[in-house]
């Protein structure tokens, strides 16, 4: 279960954008969403997202600067999109594990779907990660608080696991965010030792264990 993925994530953008995108054919605009969103990664990875420009777009997707107008109104926007979709990736998830009553199965279940989501948008996650600063102010505020969010429902269902370590919930937390981070933006360390996103997960959540496992013993 993942709330967007390779497939659904084109139309989102399209019914979230649809009063600003121009083309109204929804096969066309389906297509053209995914050509452009993936030259845009290729772009801010070979020359970053502050270097290029829409004219590098154009030749990148095979669009002309008024075709691309058609879909974005500037690079703020592209941006803007991007930061969207994480945004509500990050916020649906949790949602989809309400219904979990034990409080560590519920934690368990968050961290690994953090990390499979970050695995199947691995290169929505980067960007916002990497370039951050190329966004608008208040998109800024947004995907930092977007980060923030996962981390304060984290921090909230270790307080509520019994035993835990005192006072340590918000900096374990922190330590999650920090290892789900590594996992998306330095894929090729793990890609190289071939660390599967399941081992990865598990080895995460061992790590929660072990800290969990040293409350009971101190």
């Amino acid at each position: 279960m993942t709330p967007l993925d390779g497939a659904n994530i084109w139309a989102f953008l399209l019914e979230r954008y649809g009063e600003r995108i121009g083309v109204k054919r929804r096969k066309p605009a389906l297509q053209n969403l995914e050509i452009i969103f993936n030259a845009t990664f290729r772009l801010a990875n070979e020359v970053g997202f502050r270097a290029m420009n829409l004219r590098d777009l154009c030749r990148e997707t095979g669009l002309s600067m008024g075709g691309l107008y058609g879909y974005i109104s500037g690079k703020d926007q592209l941006a803007e999109m991007i930061e969207e979709v994480v945004r509500h990736a990050t916020k649906e998830v949790p949602r989809m594990f309400a219904h979990v009553e034990d409080p560590l199965d519920r934690l368990e279940a968050l961290i690994r779907a953090s990390i499979f989501l970050s695995e199947i948008l691995q290169p929505w996650f980067y960007f916002v990660f990497m370039d951050t600063r190329a966004l608008p102010p208040q998109q800024r505020a947004m995907a930092k608080e977007s980060e923030l969010y996962v981390q304060t429902l984290i921090t909230g269902l270790l307080d509520t696991v019994e035993p835990h370590p005192n006072g340590a919930a918000p900096l374990l937390a922190a330590h999650c965010m920090a290892m789900f981070q590594d996992w998306y933006v330095k894929r090729w360390k793990y890609r190289a030792a071939k660390v599967t996103p399941d081992q990865f997960a598990e080895s995460t959540v061992r790590f929660v264990r072990s800290h969990l496992a040293a409350a009971r013993t101190s």
